[in-house]
């Protein structure tokens, strides 16, 4: 195999697509090509291409998008002394599955296998919240998914947190007027920021907050 023929392949697979698929595959290339299914998988493989694998990315068209992830990155890798770290996540709508019929478990020889069809036993909603610093998750689960459940998250985490872990704040109600304060002088100084942003590109500038994130 010459190098004007990998280079065929190669080129195909970056700049072209099949008339009949969205992406090559080996069989479909060496058709093209004439070569083998094996050959155009090692040229695949030589060049680490995989027209089968697409990923996603996200632009953010905030000004201060780098500024605000330093921030909240630095609270993982670098958080305050006798500051409680918390990541807090939600999954709503979990579908809470069963097959028909019992799993088969594994045998020599033979794989796990269960059914392929299934009963629905309703939706769940997963409340979780990871402790940085101990690796702890705090986790609740709630049949509807309301600010009335997640404020008794928000209770339970207070709950769960020895009070000496708090600082000053001694429970949810003083820690949200914190949060409050710190928003507010957020806010204060990026109008600042803002107003010089405005000076060098209106078209950029707008009012951000710190749940922009």
């Amino acid at each position: 195999m010459g190098d004007d023929a990998v280079e065929v392949v190669i080129v195909k697979t970056l700049e072209e697509t099949p008339a009949d698929a969205t992406h090559w595959s080996t069989r479909s290339m060496a058709m093209e090509t004439g070569m083998s299914q094996s050959a155009v998988s090692r040229i695949w493989r030589a060049f680490g291409l995989k027209p089968h694998l697409v990923d996603t990315f996200k632009l953010s068209p905030d000004p201060f998008f780098v500024e605000k992830v330093r921030d909240v990155v630095s609270l993982y890798v670098n958080p305050p002394d006798d500051v409680l770290v918390l990541c807090v996540d939600e999954k709503s709508q979990i579908q809470a599955l069963d097959r028909t019929s019992p799993v088969l478990p594994l045998r020599p020889g033979l794989p796990e296998r269960r059914t392929h069809d299934y009963v629905r036993g309703g939706t769940t909603n997963l409340y979780a919240a990871l402790d940085v610093a101990s690796g702890r998750v705090i986790a609740d689960m709630t049949e509807r998914h309301r600010a009335v459940e997640f404020r008794r998250f928000l209770n339970l985490i207070n709950r769960s947190v020895p009070e000496e872990r708090w600082g000053t704040h001694r429970s949810t109600k003083e820690l949200q007027s914190a949060l409050g304060d710190w928003i507010d002088r957020w806010n204060d100084d990026q109008a600042f920021r803002l107003a010089q942003e405005r000076r060098r590109d209106p078209r950029q500038a707008r009012r951000l907050l710190p749940t922009d994130l």
